[in-house]
């Protein structure tokens, strides 16, 4: 009788030691994305497959080129599509893999208290920084267009003693709420409900300018298919809500 049952005990033996798929398949996805889509990201890696740990590292697009050019491993990147193309030239992402996943465009806000300027046409937005005491613009693919479109507005040379620009990855709205800048320009996302700020909204259609934020696989990336399931994730139709959410469009 004993013995009839010694190739089920095996056969369970077996089972265990491989275990269940979801078991032997579970990664840690190691991300590294840019500030801007922060909210919309963080609400969609919270419906992704519980059976993964996604590990989230939020930098500067320049930064986090950087950092990928320097060395440092991590299974997705997530910025500026200039950006990955970059990486992917250099060997550090591998060709093919980007994959567009939000659009978005420039936004421009004001400290609270600040008397708050019209900005609904390319003459309006031109006044409110000749007017503005300090200006703020970020190190990233929006300030690199904002520093632009000051040259083409033709007031480079006379707002340029009044604007800051900090090091990548830090965060324009936190400084223009902080008090350290009157006026600022960065991706409409990061404006989005912050307190001690006038939200003034999208640049008007004139003098818009959109970034698409891309997602590029690491040539050495340690759980590379977990990460191509997260992309699939991130890009599918039912991700489109959150990434409205946050003020961008998909793809």
């Amino acid at each position: 009788m004993h013995l009839m049952t010694v190739p089920r005990i095996v056969l369970t033996a077996a089972v265990i030691a491989l275990g269940s798929p979801a078991i032997a398949h579970a990664a840690e996805i190691k991300v590294i994305a840019a500030n801007a889509i922060k909210s919309g990201y963080g609400e969609l890696v919270a419906g992704f497959d519980k059976s993964h740990s996604v590990v989230t590292t939020y930098a500067g697009t320049a930064d986090t080129v950087k950092r990928i050019s320097g060395g440092e491993v991590f299974d997705l990147v997530i910025i500026g599509s200039d950006g990955i193309d970059r990486l992917v030239a250099a060997g550090k992402l591998v060709a093919g893999s980007r994959a567009d996943f939000a659009k978005s465009g420039v936004g421009i806000a004001v400290r609270a208290g600040v008397a708050k300027p019209d900005a609904s046409t390319s003459d309006a937005v031109k006044a409110a920084a000749l007017a503005a005491k300090s200006i703020v613009y970020s190190a990233g693919p929006s300030g690199l267009y904002v520093g632009e479109l000051f040259r083409k507005l033709g007031i480079s040379e006379q707002v340029a003693a009044k604007v800051r620009q900090p090091s990548s990855g830090a965060e324009v709205a936190a400084i223009v709420a902080r008090g350290e800048a009157d006026l600022g320009f960065a991706q409409v996302s990061e404006f989005l409900g912050v307190p001690g700020l006038t939200d003034l909204g999208p640049l008007p259609a004139s003098i818009q300018n959109y970034t698409i934020y891309a997602i590029g696989l690491h040539v050495g990336a340690p759980s590379s298919d977990a990460a191509k399931a997260l992309v699939n994730h991130l890009r599918a139709p039912q991700a489109a809500p959150s990434i409205r959410k946050m003020g961008m469009e998909p793809g």
